[in-house]
């Protein structure tokens, strides 16, 4: 390809990425005045702000998300239940790179206010907040926002957005969340797929670790796909609509905007994953994941600027 066709495709690529943000600020802007932040706010997906403490030396161009999948089964409240899916994800707003660390639910941290015990019973202990707490004292990040999505409101957004294609290493199953599984190679994962594919660890040699980064795959085919829909007419409107729908925030249109501004300039070929490392031990008798803390503060130091992790 020659050099101005090159300079053309980058602008095309650049001007695109304007319209999709532009579009995206405007409906998330419309949408969270049109649905009021009430009793009937639905529940499915959860979107807080994080409260900083004092002193945190944070980057205001690096966004950063906590995710987390909750393990609440139907009835429950998904802000008080033990996170199944923990993924810390920082975003760049100026090279568009970004990374995500994943955490293994088992990983024994301390707690604050509860002592030590699982990273994923912050979440029932004290809620988002609580939660980015605990992972900020692991990675040495806190998180800008929580976001918390419930199995079927995962489940909900890949309906309605259509299926996410992921790069799947290993053939796998589970005789409970999926009898049948998932042969190797691509595959295209619809509604119920995307949960059990991030969920079903017994199977797989590395256990939590594996499941980790199956549901960091999970997170690239859901990037993709929005990336995708955002070059149909009407795609982009699709995506967010249906994720509006499920939604509940404190967040206002303008910081909605950013957010989702953030999302949409992310680029795919900026994008580093690692899933934190640590051994198998035992606390009182229960099997926990021991996390490698210099190995998790080496991902905070080198991804905290820029949303970069140079090796894992």
């Amino acid at each position: 390809m020659s050099e101005r066709k090159q300079d053309r495709a980058r602008w095309t690529r650049g001007w695109r990425r304007v319209v999709r943000t532009s579009v995206l600020g405007a409906l998330l802007a419309a949408v969270a005045v049109a649905i009021p932040d009430g009793d009937v706010a639905p529940t499915h997906l959860s979107l807080v702000k994080f409260e900083h403490a004092q002193g945190v030396d944070s980057d205001p161009e690096v966004v950063w998300v906590l995710a987390v999948g909750s393990d609440a089964r139907p009835g429950q409240d998904p802000l008080r239940q033990r996170g199944d899916t923990l993924q810390l994800i920082g975003m760049d707003t100026r090279t568009g790179a970004a990374t995500a660390i994943g955490i293994p639910r088992d990983s024994w941290v301390p707690i604050p206010g509860h002592g030590s015990n699982r990273v994923n019973a912050a979440l029932f202990f004290g809620g988002p907040q609580l939660m980015g707490e605990a992972v900020a004292g692991l990675i040495g990040i806190e998180p800008d926002y929580v976001f918390v999505a419930s199995f079927r409101g995962v489940e909900e957004v890949n309906k309605d957005i259509g299926p996410i294609t992921v790069r799947n290493p290993r053939p796998f199953s589970d005789e409970y969340l999926k009898p049948r599984g998932y042969e190797s190679g691509k595959i295209k994962l619809r509604g119920y797929d995307a949960v059990s594919f991030s969920r079903i660890r017994k199977s797989l040699p590395g256990g939590d670790f594996d499941r980790s980064a199956n549901q960091q795959r999970v997170l690239r085919g859901f990037h993709a796909r929005a990336l995708e829909l955002a070059d149909r007419p009407g795609g982009i409107e699709r995506g967010v609509l249906s994720v509006m729908q499920h939604l509940h925030t404190d967040l206002g249109p303008a910081e909605l905007f950013r957010l989702a501004q953030a999302v949409a300039q992310v680029d795919p070929r900026k994008i580093t994953t690692c899933v934190l490392p640590g051994g198998i031990g035992n606390v009182g008798g229960a099997s926990v994941v021991l996390p490698d803390t210099a190995t998790a503060q080496r991902y905070g130091d080198d991804a905290r600027k820029d949303a970069t992790i140079k090796r894992c």
